[in-house]
Order: structure tokens, then C-alpha cells, then sequence
């Protein structure tokens, strides 16, 4: 019996994924375990296995490179000797003379004087079928597909279809959340083509949120009349789009508070070369900075629960694990892969899968649980020669620790003026969850690690 070959769900909040690329041929025999195709998570590329042995069959109105596909859409059959594919079984589409002249499509258009009969309307379920691609097409010709009849097998939509309808008018449908209507509304906002330009199938607060302060920032100055726009326009990458949408859901639902302090980092600097020299001679990774302010904050965190919680209208839900996300700047973008249960680990642990993370992540290949379930996250700019910055919250959580660089300075030691290793910190804290003191507590408390490293080492 033929196997089908679906969209994978890459991790429990994935609803689609985009489709990279075929690593096999279509017609191509094929093995248990061999690698069939690639998809992209939100933030993780994954190359998908066969599970069964036969003979890959793609369907041939398949999913292109860079189309998003929902998780469980059939992409293609897995056959036995003998077998033939379903779509093989289906009656011929449409000549590819008549390409020319697409099918008239049943459709109802919004805002005509004409008015179609009811029994030429087709008003399909949620489960109408329709290729990923055509997806993608409807979605940037504003095209409500939901009303046509597809010209593919098995009444399939597919892209002529679309591209057919775009031109008898057939708009779009918005899917849109009461407040985002209302906001549009107020705002003067074309909800169709605010989907249509994000690339999005509903449209959310955020969304208008965003157009509005779009709208409303200071507009560039003209150029001299004649003159040639000297500009450079990049796509907006699946990665970019999601930074974009979780910056700014950030900045607009909680209460962000950034404290700023200055350590003195020499104590910590001197045990970071100590354990450089130890390290070398086993042939193991030094701690990084980054891994030495893991193990802190699990501490920090450890005796200021509250700093690992997250807000849920009614509850603050405090974790009991603690699990630390750590920027990493991609080629392609941020990602925060996340270290579990660092309040278990040793600091060499810590060291090891920090690396190994960090890896995978300039690779592209973090799977998407390594990248999930983070209750506090930690982000570095000091390499890049900042001091104290703020931070964005990564939610659901309620707090994020800023480092910034370590840099020599005269500070006063007693009575007199020494050269000291310095650092800056900045903590921003989620007003609804922590209070300013108890965010103070305990960005105090990491300044004393880090000022006394043997407070933690002992711990």
C-alpha cells in the first residue's frame, strides 16, 4: 500500500513550516532512514527522513522551495512494486493549450451590483484542498480562495486557479481578531492588504500595532528632484518576519523596566584564566563568559524564583526547572537556543552542550525543541564593545540579563586608585510579574557573584 509523505510537526506549537528543497528525485528508489526533503521551522531547518523503502513519487503541483505548507499536508507517496500513485489514478487535468484560457471558477464577489446565483457559489471547508503554492499566491493577490473551484486532481486549487480568479476580482476574506478589526477600523487600515502584505493568514493587535507606528514614524526626506533613490531592498526572511512579530508583541504587552549596575569583574576574569589553564591540558573547552553567567544566573535565579516566572492574565506561573536561553547571533538572524535544568549542571556541563548549541545554531540545524521552553534568557553584546543597553524580554518570560563588555578601569580599592576589570549589567524585568526591589535583589545578588565567584563555586 502506498505510503504517504506528509509535513511533519517539528514541535508542539509548529502549525506550518516552510518546504526547502526535494533531496531525492521524484521516481527515485528510496530506503528506510534514507533523507528525502528539508523543512523549515521557525528558527530551525530539519532533514526529513523516509520511514518506509519504495519508489518517491512527488506530487507534481507539490510545495516549491520556500512555500509554507501546514503540518500534515500530503507532499508526495512512498510505492511499492506495482503500485501507482494516487494522483496517477485521477482523471487529466485541464490541456496545457488551454493554459492560455484558464476555467471559468464558481466565485461571489464582495461589492458587486451582479449578483451570483446561490448554487454557483462553492463554499468549501476548512479542508479544501489546495497546493501550497496557490496558498502563497492567494495570500499576495488578496485572492478569498476558500470560494473557488479548483481545476486540479481531485478538484484541487491550484495556481491558475487563483491567478484566474485575482483577475475576475475575487477579494479576500480576512481572518482578523476582534481587536484588530476594531483597531483597523479606527485607524483606517485595509485589513486584506495588511495581510497580504506580512504574509499572514490573520491578522492580530500586534499586526495593526505595528502599521499604525509604521504610519505614524517621521517619513525620509525627499531626494533632490532628478535625483536616482539610492537604496538597497531585502527580503524579508521567514526568520526576520518572526523576530519582527515577537519584538513587537514584546514592547506591547508587557511593562518592561531595565536596571543597569556595574561589577567588578576581576575575580571572575581571573577564574576564567584559571580554568583556561586547568582546561588545556585535557583538551577541554574553557568556559566561556557567557557559560560563567549561566551557571550565576542559575543561582541567582535559584533564590529569586520569581525572576523565572511568566504572566498568564489571571496566575504567575513560577517554574520550577530553570532553563537558560542564550542569544547567538546567525547569518540569518538571532536564535536563542536553550540550556535545561542549569540548576542541575556543572559548570563544565554547562560548557560542553553550550558549545555544542552553539554550533548547531550557526549550522541552522537547532531542532525546534532546542530552541522551546526557555524561562530566562541571557544576551551579550559585550564582543561588540557595549557597556549597558536594554534588553527586550523574550516572552513568555518575565525577565532578561543583558552583559555587556569587561573593560579594565581605575576604581578605588581601599584608599587607593587600582586598575579593576569592569562589567555592565542590565536586567530587564516585566513590571507585571516582579516588583522594582525584588528585581534590585537580584540583580544585586548576580553583581556579588560576579564580584565573588567563590559565593557560587561552593555552591
Amino acid at each position: 500500500m502506498a505510503s504517504e509523505i506528509h509535513m511533519p510537526r517539528l514541535g508542539w506549537t509548529m502549525e506550518e513550516g516552510t518546504f526547502g528543497e526535494w533531496l531525492k528525485q521524484d521516481g527515485e528508489a528510496v530506503r528506510t532512514g534514507d533523507l528525502l526533503f528539508t523543512v523549515e521551522g521557525d528558527k530551525a531547518t530539519q532533514e526529513i527522513e523516509a520511514f518506509d523503502s519504495g519508489i518517491l513519487r512527488i506530487l507534481p503541483d507539490g510545495p516549491q522551495p520556500g512555500d509554507s505548507v501546514r503540518v500534515g499536508t500530503v507532499l508526495g507517496y512512498v510505492l511499492q512494486p506495482g503500485e501507482v500513485a494516487p494522483f496517477e489514478n485521477q482523471p487529466a487535468q485541464t490541456p496545457v493549450a488551454a493554459l492560455d484560457q484558464p476555467r471559468p471558477v464558481s466565485l461571489a464577489t464582495r461589492g458587486s451590483s451582479q449578483v451570483t446565483p446561490p448554487s454557483s457559489i462553492v463554499h468549501r471547508p476548512s479542508s479544501t484542498p489546495i497546493s501550497p503554492r496557490a496558498r502563497r499566491v492567494a495570500r499576495e493577490l488578496g485572492v478569498d480562495w476558500t470560494q473557488l473551484q479548483g481545476s486540479g486532481a481531485t478538484g484541487r486549487i491550484i495556481e491558475r486557479d487563483i491567478r484566474a480568479a485575482a483577475q475576475e476580482g475575487v477579494t479576500l476574506r480576512v481572518r482578523a481578531t476582534p481587536i484588530a478589526q476594531r483597531m483597523a477600523q479606527e485607524a483606517g487600515i485595509d485589513l486584506a492588504e495588511l495581510a497580504r502584505q506580512q504574509g499572514i493568514d490573520k491578522v492580530e493587535r500586534t499586526h495593526v500595532e505595528a502599521a499604525i507606528a509604521a504610519r505614524t514614524a517621521p517619513s525620509v526626506l525627499p531626494t533632490a528632484e532628478g535625483a536616482k533613490e539610492d537604496r538597497e531592498t531585502l527580503p524579508v526572511t521567514r526568520i526576520r518576519r518572526l523576530i519582527a512579530q515577537r519584538m513587537a508583541e514584546s514592547a506591547h504587552t508587557t511593562a518592561p523596566v531595565t536596571l543597569t549596575t556595574e561589577a567588578d569583574a576581576t575575580g571572575l576574569v581571573a577564574l576564567r584564566e584559571q580554568l583556561k589553564s586547568a582546561f588545556a591540558p585535557r583538551n577541554l573547552p574553557a568556559p566561556a563568559y557567557n557559560d560563567l553567567f549561566v551557571k550565576i544566573c542559575g543561582h541567582a535565579l535559584q533564590e529569586h524564583p520569581l525572576l523565572n516566572a511568566t504572566w498568564h492574565e489571571d496566575e504567575i506561573r513560577i517554574a520550577r526547572a530553570i532553563h537558560i536561553g542564550v542569544a547567538v547571533d546567525t547569518a540569518e538572524g538571532l536564535l536563542v537556543p536553550v540550556l535545561r535544568d542549569v540548576q542541575a549542571k556543572s559548570l563544565r556541563q554547562i560548557t560542553t552542550e553550550s558549545s555544542a548549541l552553539i554550533e548547531k545554531a550557526q549550522a541552522r540545524q537547532l531542532s525546534p525543541d532546542e530552541l522551546q521552553g526557555g524561562t530566562f534568557t541571557i544576551t551579550n553584546l559585550g564582543a561588540y564593545g557595549i557597556d549597558a543597553f536594554t534588553p527586550i524580554i523574550n516572552l513568555p518570560q518575565c525577565a532578561i540579563l543583558g552583559v555587556g563588555r569587561i573593560v579594565k578601569k581605575p576604581a578605588v580599592v581601599g584608599e587607593q586608585v587600582m586598575p579593576r576589570h569592569r562589567v555592565a549589567l542590565s536586567l530587564t524585568f516585566d513590571h507585571r510579574v516582579v516588583d522594582g526591589a525584588p528585581a534590585a535583589r537580584f540583580l544585586q545578588l548576580i553583581s556579588q557573584f560576579v564580584e565573588t565567584p567563590a559565593l557560587w563555586l561552593v555552591l
